[in-house]
């Protein structure tokens, strides 16, 4: 095999390869003797079939094995020759490609990856970091919520109104024109009054009905309600109030901490809340310094961005904003923004984001830096735990998706990263009010 390399761009790349006679016989050689290798048909012995009946019935199917085969073999070794990085939106043409015996043949690759870049001094940068802390007032909010949900709940007796802190049992159903609205239903629900469980109309009129009683008034949906049928009615509910139940709170001592995490006392329970809040908060912190000397660098650099690049991550950027809409159960359509509005917002932020880690990938090859297998393994397993799924059908996904790359480009910019931030003049300042009340 041999192959011409040629740029078309400072990110696009086309190779014409170039498949001798010799390896084209030897591929399709070797893919014959597997097919025949397995191959049971009746008056032969089991891998005992003659290869001229081998290949007359399996010409095809061996003709495009063996190329994928072949074409694999090709790339990896090619790719693995330039050392190009991020790449990106391969393209192979002919898609398809069939070898015949005695017969060379040619294909090209093309692809989009990161460009060479001149990169500036990155050593020895400074840059400031808060300093994390916890503050009493947010290590008892953490003890009360631990509390509250440690309570005790005891059903009252008297005929009173429900209120905020209140657990109630309703039943209740929905109907517009006088017709069941379907899906709005249920019996003996429980709902804890004052935490945003329900819509603020459902809970007012909850709160108007002593138990045992039952009442109707009118409940508007929001228009960005996630169930679209739904979104912008107005219906009348009709609801009953079955029990009030009240939270009995547990004192604040040592027990309430082995019960809440097996601590060995209550002070044991708030220094871990402590050390939680300054855990999160200074991973934090770095990052912001991270960014920040990420920023100082890459400020004045002309990068060429790959498209192909740019486009997927802004296809994350609107995929993951349209998850957190729904998650705060709203309906992405409903909020207003078209398609082109989503794009042109977030274009900048992903053209950002694709520079910094073309910027990350080129010093981490300078500087050595790669990936190791247990490296991946944890981010694997880190998305495994994060999903509830098999790590293996995890690996299994990756790797038919194409996206083994990604993953390894993302641990090298990590990395990347974390060397710039180990070199830098780190000076530690005291948290900002604003930041640590976030």
């Amino acid at each position: 095999m041999d192959y011409n390399v040629s740029d078309i761009s400072p990110v696009e790349t086309k190779i014409d390869v170039n498949i001798p006679v010799e390896e084209v016989n030897a591929a399709l050689a070797v893919t014959t003797a597997m097919y025949r290798q397995n191959l049971d048909l009746r008056g032969f012995r089991k891998g005992k079939v003659p290869s001229s009946i081998v290949e007359a019935k399996y010409r095809k199917q061996i003709m495009r094995e063996a190329a994928s085969e072949l074409m694999n073999v090709h790339i990896n070794e090619i790719m693995s020759t330039l050392k190009y990085l991020a790449i990106a939106k391969l393209d192979i043409n002919p898609v398809e490609l069939e070898l015949e015996k005695d017969n060379p043949v040619s294909y090209t690759i093309q692809f989009e990856h990161a460009p060479k870049i001149e990169l500036p001094d990155y050593l020895g940068l400074a840059v400031e970091e808060e300093e994390a802390q916890a503050s009493e007032e947010e290590i008892q909010q953490v003890l009360e919520r631990i509390r509250n949900n440690l309570a005790d709940l005891k059903p009252i007796l008297s005929d009173r109104l429900p209120a905020d802190g209140d657990v109630v049992v309703v039943s209740f159903h929905a109907e517009e024109n006088g017709e069941a609205v379907p899906g709005v239903r249920a019996e003996n629900f429980q709902l804890s009054l004052g935490e945003k469980q329900a819509l603020p109309e459902f809970e007012a009129l909850v709160k108007t009905i002593v138990p045992g009683q039952t009442a109707t008034g009118k409940v508007a949906f929001p228009e960005d309600f996630l169930n679209a049928t739904l979104a912008g009615k107005t219906v009348d509910m009709t609801v009953t109030v079955h029990i009030i139940k009240e939270r009995q709170l547990p004192p604040l001592d040592d027990e309430l901490a082995k019960k809440a995490g097996n601590f060995e006392n209550l002070e044991k329970m708030r220094q871990a809340i402590s050390m939680s809040y300054v855990q999160s908060r200074q991973q934090l912190y770095k990052a912001a310094a991270q960014k920040e000397l990420l920023d100082q660098l890459i400020k004045e650099m002309d990068i060429p961005l790959p498209p192909s690049l740019v486009a997927e991550q802004l296809e994350n950027l609107i995929a993951s904003a349209q998850d957190k809409l729904e998650r705060m159960g709203k309906a992405p359509e409903a909020v207003g923004n078209t398609r082109e509005e989503l794009e042109k917002e977030y274009a900048p932020r992903a053209a950002e984001m694709v520079k910094s880690q073309l910027f990350l990938l080129n010093l981490a090859e300078k500087e050595g830096l790669e990936t190791t297998p247990q490296e991946m393994d944890g981010y694997f397993n880190q998305v495994a735990s994060r999903t509830g799924q098999d790590l293996l059908a995890v690996k299994q996904h990756y790797e038919q998706h194409n996206l083994i790359i990604p993953v390894r480009d993302k641990i090298l910019a990590d990395k990347a990263m974390e060397f710039i931030y180990s070199h830098a003049k780190v000076t530690k300042v005291p948290a900002k009010e604003t930041a640590a009340q976030a």
